[in-house]
Formats: structure tokens, C-alpha cells, sequence
């Protein structure tokens, strides 16, 4: 399959103008500048009265943050509209009636660029928020190829697929978490005004405490009067930690890659896999494949170790003896793959297999999660109830 460079994002521009007959008339089109454009619209004969840029009769400017949920439902819709024999710019332009907000915006520009005369995957390179490398990829090879409508169908089979993994990770993520909070807010409660009134009372006393209630006494003073300290610190530990994220995302990532029971290595792998068997189906080369992948797998470490294997693949060697550190498991799938010659397929077999590992791993993980949060509550109820029953029995001895 033909795979052409995609060309750069050319600006587009609004005009008005008058045909020869008297009529207005007025369009858009893509050039490199207003003077070309100018020049574009007066050579097919129309007079010009007005040409302006269309981002600035934007009425604001798309700051739009990537929309996953949203993205596999509009390429399958496009998909569809294609198959039945709608022209791609009506069917945007069907599309973008449909949609509010941000995507109606940004539908209405792609339609603005494909009646400009851009391909859809030129008109999709202005938004790449939006449209992922490897999306824009695959448009473009399947408009080269004349395969659009398959191709965004596969597209959104993929999407679909990325997005179900996700879904199961945040599902299983959401009772641990709403327990976790839940607790905190508990505790943070019980220390900042229930347990200060109590120990009070023990305070005032001239007895000597036990141990584990001095204990008490001082986290619950240092809840009551340092609560803005520790705010300022779980602020702090986030902002440190969202730096190291950009700054050391190779060695965050190889830590993630080694966390116990390999759960994130299955979905790195899972990852990979799909993404790779999508594109090489695609028709996309191995290269390019490989190139877009690697960012698909979402650990720094498997991009680099990926790259790497483009490098020595590019030279004639072979994928599965390319991929170094790889589980000795999946090489021997590609292996097999690359000698039967059915790769993508092979591929996207491991890529199902490591996602039910996954799976399984992620429900293993949450039925643990789960009852140690209790245990921990636990812990602490007793450490509370403990701390001020032993001032109660000791006052009550005295007494006697």
C-alpha cells in the first residue's frame, strides 16, 4: 500500500467576492498565504471584496483536551455515514449538527478544510489534541488506498478496544479509592474535633498517661493546629510527583514496569500488541508501525527498548530477536508470527491473551486492596479505642 508523507497543516482562509454574473459568492480555501490565496480566488474568476483567516474569525480558540469516550463513537458514525455513500465532507458536516460544544467546533473546521480542498487526514493534522499520531496515520492510508470507511471502521474497533481496558482499570479502581478517601475524611474528622475533647480530659489529669495515649494526644494536636501544614504538603508531594513525571518518567516507568505481580507489564504488552497488529493490518509498514506503538505502550522504558528494535529492524534484522528485555513468551509469538507470515493476526491473539492476564491480575490486586483497607481501619479504631480505655482503667484503679 502507498504510505505518503503526510503534508504540513497549511492555514485556511474565508472570502467573499462577486461572480461575473453579479452574484455574491463566497467559500473557503487552503494556501500558504492570504497573497496565494487571494491569487487562487481571483484565478477562478471571482471578485474579490474580502479574505481573512479563519482562525480569526474563530469566535474562540480550540483548547481541547483529548476526548476518548468520545472519539471511537464519531469515527464509527463516520464509518457508517461513509459506507452508505455520503461524501466525507457531508457527512462531517451531518456529524457536526449532531455534536455540541468543542466537537461541533472542531467537526465545522474540517469540513471548512475538506471543502478548502485538504484531505481529511490534512484537515485532522490541525488538531492533533484530538486526533493521535497514528489515527492521522491510518486516515491517510486509507484515503491512499481507497479504503477510508474500512479503515475508520477498524479504527473505531481499536478505540472501542483501548478504551474497554481502561474502563476495567477505572471501575476496578473506584471502590478501593472512594474507601481510601472515605477513611481519610474519617480519621481526619476524629482527630481534628472528637479525640481533642476526649484526651482533655486526661490532660487535666495529674496522673501519668500511658504511652500510647501521649501518642494520641500529640497526633491529635498536630491535626487540630498543623491541618494547613499537612495540606500544604500533600499539595507539595503532588506537585513533586507530576515533575518527576515529566522529568523522570524513565525511571518512574521502570519502577511501574517491576511492580509486584507484573499487572502493568501485561497491559504494556496488551498495549503493544493491539496497537502493532492494528497497524500492520492497516498496511502500514513494520517501521512506522513500530514507531507509533511504541508510544502507544505508555512506559518510557518499552518505548525506548521499541525504538531501539526499529533501529535493528530497519538494518534486516527480525522483530523477535530485535525486541530486547521482552518476555521470553511473547518473542516466540512474533517469532512464530514472522515465519508463518501472519503477524498482525498472531499479534492480536497475544494481545487478547495478555489482556485477560491482565484482567485477572487487576482482580486479584482489588480483592486484596480491599479488605486491607479494612484491616488498616481496623488498626486504627483499636489504636483510638486502646489509647483511650488505658487512662479510663488506670483513673478507675486509683480510685479503688
Amino acid at each position: 500500500m502507498k504510505n505518503s508523507k503526510l503534508i504540513v497543516d497549511m492555514p485556511i482562509f474565508k472570502y467573499t467576492g462577486y461572480k461575473e454574473n453579479g452574484l455574491e459568492i463566497e467559500g473557503v480555501l487552503e494556501a500558504d498565504s492570504q497573497k496565494d490565496a487571494a491569487f487562487k480566488v481571483k484565478a477562478s474568476g471571482v471578485y474579490l471584496r474580502e479574505i481573512i483567516r479563519a482562525e480569526l474569525f474563530k469566535k474562540k480558540p480550540f483548547a481541547i483536551k483529548r476526548l476518548p469516550q468520545i472519539l471511537p463513537a464519531v469515527t464509527r458514525n463516520l464509518a457508517t455515514l461513509l459506507s452508505s455513500g455520503v461524501s466525507v465532507t457531508e457527512a462531517i458536516g451531518a456529524m457536526a449538527s449532531e455534536q455540541k460544544s468543542q466537537w461541533k467546533d472542531i467537526l465545522i473546521d474540517l469540513k471548512e478544510r475538506l471543502s478548502a480542498g485538504a484531505s481529511l487526514a490534512r484537515a485532522m493534522q490541525a488538531h492533533p489534541a484530538i486526533f493521535p499520531e497514528f489515527y492521522i496515520s491510518m486516515v491517510n492510508a486509507g484515503e491512499n488506498s481507497g479504503r477510508l470507511a474500512e479503515v475508520l471502521s477498524k479504527l473505531a474497533d481499536f478505540l472501542e478496544a483501548q478504551e474497554s481496558i481502561k474502563g476495567k482499570l477505572r471501575n476496578s479502581l473506584v471502590y478501593p479509592i472512594f474507601m481510601a478517601c472515605v477513611s481519610i475524611l474519617i480519621l481526619s474528622f476524629l482527630f481534628s474535633f472528637v479525640i481533642p475533647k476526649i484526651t482533655k480530659i486526661f490532660e487535666d489529669t495529674s496522673s501519668a498517661l500511658p504511652f500510647i495515649t501521649i501518642i494520641l494526644i500529640w497526633i491529635s494536636k498536630a491535626f487540630h493546629k498543623l491541618w494547613w501544614l499537612m495540606a500544604i504538603l500533600v499539595i507539595s508531594a503532588g506537585i513533586l510527583y507530576k515533575r518527576l513525571k515529566e522529568t523522570k518518567r524513565e525511571a518512574i516507568d521502570s519502577i511501574l514496569l517491576r511492580m509486584p505481580g507484573g499487572i502493568l507489564q501485561s497491559l504494556y504488552m496488551s498495549r503493544f500488541a493491539l496497537t502493532m497488529s492494528f497497524l500492520i493490518s492497516g498496511g502500514l509498514p513494520i517501521l512506522q508501525a513500530m514507531q507509533l506503538s511504541a508510544k502507544a505502550a505508555g512506559n518510557a522504558v518499552l518505548e525506548n527498548k521499541i525504538m531501539a528494535a526499529r533501529s535493528m529492524v530497519s538494518q534486516g534484522a527480525k522483530l523477535s530477536i530485535s525486541l530486547e528485555g521482552f518476555p521470553p513468551t511473547f518473542l516466540q509469538i512474533i517469532s512464530t508470527g514472522e515465519q508463518s507470515g501472519q503477524l498482525a493476526e498472531v499479534l492480536k491473539r497475544a494481545a487478547v491473551s495478555y489482556e485477560a492476564e491482565f484482567d485477572r491480575k487487576l482482580q486479584k490486586t482489588v480483592s486484596l486492596l480491599e479488605p486491607s483497607l479494612i484491616l488498616f481501619m481496623g488498626l486504627i479504631v483499636g489504636f483510638i479505642v486502646l489509647a483511650v480505655l488505658l487512662p479510663i482503667f488506670e483513673l478507675n484503679q486509683l480510685i479503688k
